[in-house]
């Protein structure tokens, strides 16, 4: 079994840590929510792969 790390296997990992993360840190929310985003957005724009 191959397991192949592309970002869009990635992002879903990189929101369930943020999630968790911003359960037991709530301060750091925004951070992490901003971090999510412009790394999402940068996969559909196709900037990254």
């Amino acid at each position: 079994m191959t397991l192949s790390l592309s970002l869009k296997n990635i992002l879903p990992i990189l929101a369930l840590v943020l999630g968790i993360a911003s359960i037991v840190a709530p301060r750091f929310l925004n951070i992490f929510v901003a971090i999510f985003l412009i790394a999402y957005a940068l996969v559909g724009f196709g900037l990254l792969r």
